[in-house]
This record gives structure tokens, C-alpha cells and sequence, in this order.
């Protein structure tokens, strides 16, 4: 379809696969703009649509959303985009430029394939701004290296970190003393007594401090009070901190049915976690603790020797090493060391990377999420939106320490669960800060 002049005030956006790879519908979200797939980015998702990870899942939907688009038209040409306001897109053959990237590079490879795309777009699209958007730091950097406006996949992504600093947990000093002593002898007030006029936040968790005592409190939003917390044992697991306490109470709360715990390495998120799922095992028919597999130096786990288990396990070791501590806080003889490697031998406590457990069905159980960080936000979404009837699902991690190349403290599922659930009353969240481990890690997180 002919493009008419009044169209070159709108930019042209190019995309490489790391933006389709973190959200097939990316095409569908630069409002009146123009969107050009370069003919490699098709080739590299070709490479992508078998498997069951998210990236296979995006790749799939992606080719699945193009082929809808294009109907009868030749997609080399400009296609309309479906939906009001909406631009044009296109893919783009490998073009012949007088700039060539390969050749300024010194090396002939894809992205630099993508780079020559939009080098050919500005040179041929006069007038018009042509933006690359990928997720790929390094890409953007070398599309600015040759004059080319370049950015990252800003959808989704939350604007400001630091308010999720704030999120879940508050400190209040200056408390009556006799607000205090109440909370202590009748376990809950009125929240408008402590409160006042403050927003309320549901499932918040509070510090409160008078001159000369301290509480910890919980709003409960279903009855409108402040609630104190105390400190509860879970599998013979004690909570050594403020945070951890509220993090206990969030994980053994019935009524919330969403948890994300932030917190560097060895604040205890996970242990925590798992602590909680087994003193609540009754209550549900399995417990699946699933972590996602980022491979060192983001290498195919099929470089390891061995059969798939054996390539695995150095990824699920740390989550049985947090089995191990809790089964060894009680003798060999006592029945809950038993009962821990009853559940193991029975599967009703399942161990198991992200993928395998993705496409189960999710009901009556308690799930936790370990290295929440390096899911993408539709990952996290993938997963609530398969939780069942009595089922509770955790994510813990750390939105700093992203394992993943296309993700960031911004963009990575975590932060986007946390921004966007907080407030909500079937959701709490709880950031751990001191570390537990030891003071040696401590000195690592504090000081290297």
C-alpha cells in the first residue's frame, strides 16, 4: 500500500529480535509510527520457534501475528498495521548500502545485518527519523557509533526504580506510646488511630516507634486495622529480622495469595519460602519450588556433559541446598527430617526448572518462583494467570542482579510485578535487606 506524504512527520522504528524475543506484540505498540522487521530478524526468530522457554513462545506468536498482518499483501511493501491510529509496517530484504556496517566492523554478522537495515532506511527515507530499538546495549551503542538514533524497548519497562523502595514496608516514628501499649494488648486498632489520614496500603507492613517502644504492625485492609505482628516459627525456621518476620507473616497470611520478596543473596528469601510452603503442606496438595535456567556465559546448557539431569542439577542445587538446611534443623531420627524426604520421594515437594513446570496446571499449590529477576514481564504473567483454585505463588530475587542480556532493573518481571500488583489486596510484597548468611557474605554485599 502506497504511503501518503503527509506520513513522513511519523519515525520509523527498527526491530531487532531481542525486542521480539521479549514481546511478540511489540510491533502493535508505537501508536501512529511505522515498524521495519529487517529480513534477519526473521531468519534469527526461525532458529527460535522450537522449544517450550518464553523466547520459543514469542517467536511462535510472532510469526503467527505477521502472518495475520500481511493476509494477501507482500510484506516487503508497507502493510497497515490493524487497529485505530495505528502505522504501516514492513520487512526489509538485506539492502545494498554505501555504508556497510560489516565492513566497518570487520566482521560479517547479524546484528550488523540489522545495522546496515536501518542504515539503508535513513539513507532512503529522507526526511524521516529512523530509530533502531533493540534490548542489546552493545547494538545500540555501535547503531550510535554510526550516527544512528538507537533506544531501548521502553514498554513495560517501570520509569522509576526507586519507588519500588518504598513499596510494601514503612517506617512511622512518633506513636503514642498508648497506641503501641494497645497494639500489644489487644493484637489490633483501628487504623485511622495510627494512620490518620495517610493512604492506606493493603497488606503494608510497618515499623512503629514511640520514645520508648517499638512495634511491628500489618494493615489488614479487608477490616480496616492495624494488626501486630509477632514472630513465628516455620518448619523450626526463626525469623532473625524485622523484614523476615514480615516476610513470614505475608507467606503464612491465607488470604494473600500473591508474594514477591526483593532482596540481595543470603537475606534468606528463598529459605523463607520454602520454610513456610512445608509448615503449610496440609493445606495444599503439592509444592513446587522452580527456578529459570540462565546458563553461564550464556551458553546452551547442551555444551555440559551428561544426560539432561545431570546438565541441570548445578542449577537446582541451591534450592536443594535450602531443603538440606531446613531438614537439618531437626534430627535424622525426628518426623519432620522424615517427612521432608517423604514429600521429595512422593513429588508432592517438587524441585524442577522453570520450563518443565510451566505447562502444569496450578491448582492447589504452593508455588515459588526463585530468580524472579530473570523472567520477563509476560513470563510473569504466564505464570499467575495459570494459578488455580487454592493456590498461592511466590517470587523471590533480586531486581539488581539480572543474569539475563536483554533485561534490566527496570524491565525484568520482577520490578514490573511489583509496580504494577502493589496495592493490591490479594498481593504483598516485602524487601529483605540485611543479610543472614554469615558475616563474611555480609562484608561481600556491603563492601565488594
Amino acid at each position: 500500500m502506497a504511503k501518503s506524504k503527509s506520513d513522513k512527520d511519523r519515525k520509523i522504528f527498527v526491530l531487532d529480535t531481542s525486542v521480539i524475543l521479549y514481546a511478540h506484540n511489540s510491533i502493535m505498540t508505537f501508536a501512529e509510527h511505522d515498524v521495519v522487521i529487517p529480513i534477519t530478524v526473521l531468519e534469527e526468530l526461525d532458529h527460535f520457534k522450537k522449544g517450550n522457554d518464553s523466547k520459543n513462545f514469542e517467536a511462535r506468536e510472532f510469526i503467527r501475528l505477521l502472518d495475520k498482518l500481511s493476509m494477501d499483501n507482500m510484506i516487503h511493501n508497507w502493510t497497515p498495521l490493524n487497529g485505530k491510529s495505528k502505522g504501516f509496517f514492513k520487512v526489509l530484504m538485506n539492502p545494498e548500502n554505501a555504508m556497510n556496517a560489516n565492513e566497518i566492523f570487520g566482521e560479517e554478522k547479524n546484528d550488523h545485518k540489522i545495522l546496515n537495515a536501518a542504515l539503508h532506511l535513513k539513507q532512503v527515507e529522507q526526511g524521516r527519523k529512523v530509530i533502531l530499538v533493540s534490548k542489546d546495549i552493545n547494538l545500540r551503542l555501535k547503531a550510535k557509533s554510526l550516527d544512528l538514533f538507537a533506544e531501548d524497548y521502553e514498554t513495560g519497562k517501570v520509569k522509576n526504580i526507586d519507588e519500588l523502595e518504598n513499596t510494601g514496608m514503612f517506617h512511622m516514628d512518633g506513636i503514642e506510646g498508648s497506641l503501641i501499649d494497645k497494639l500489644y494488648e489487644s493484637h489490633a486498632v483501628e487504623s485511622k488511630l495510627i494512620l490518620g489520614t495517610k493512604k492506606r496500603k493493603a497488606n503494608a507492613f510497618y515499623i512503629l516507634r514511640s520514645e520508648k517502644n517499638s512495634v511491628l504492625a500489618f494493615y489488614n485492609s479487608e477490616d480496616n486495622s492495624m494488626e501486630r505482628v509477632d514472630k513465628k516459627l516455620a518448619y523450626n525456621i526463626k525469623p532473625k529480622n524485622a523484614e523476615q518476620t514480615f516476610a513470614l507473616h505475608a507467606l503464612l497470611n491465607p488470604k494473600i495469595k500473591l508474594v514477591s520478596i526483593q532482596g540481595v543473596a543470603g537475606t534468606g528469601k528463598t529459605l523463607l519460602a520454602l520454610a513456610a510452603a512445608l509448615e503449610q503442606r496440609r493445606e495444599y496438595k503439592q509444592i513446587f519450588l522452580a527456578r529459570p535456567i540462565v546458563p553461564l556465559s550464556n551458553k546452551d546448557i547442551g555444551y555440559l556433559p551428561g544426560d539432561i539431569k545431570s546438565k541441570l542439577n548445578p542449577y537446582m542445587e541451591p534450592l536443594w541446598d535450602n531443603l538440606k538446611f531446613i531438614q537439618n534443623q531437626f534430627h535424622e531420627t525426628d518426623k519432620e527430617f522424615q517427612k521432608i524426604s517423604e514429600l521429595v520421594n512422593q513429588e508432592k515437594l517438587v524441585i524442577q526448572p522453570l520450563a518443565y513446570i510451566r505447562g502444569r496446571s496450578l491448582s492447589n499449590i504452593f508455588f515459588i518462583v526463585d530468580e524472579a529477576q530473570n523472567l520477563t514481564p509476560h513470563e510473569i504473567k504466564t505464570i499467575i494467570s495459570r494459578a488455580g483454585e487454592n493456590t498461592k505463588i511466590v517470587f523471590t530475587g533480586d531486581v539488581f542482579q539480572i543474569d539475563t542480556p536483554y533485561l534490566d532493573s527496570q524491565s525484568n518481571g520482577l520490578s514490573y510485578l511489583i509496580d504494577r500488583a502493589k496495592d493490591h489486596p490479594l498481593y504483598a510484597h516485602i524487601k529483605l535487606e540485611k543479610g543472614e548468611r554469615s558475616e563474611l557474605a555480609n562484608l561481600a554485599n556491603d563492601l565488594l
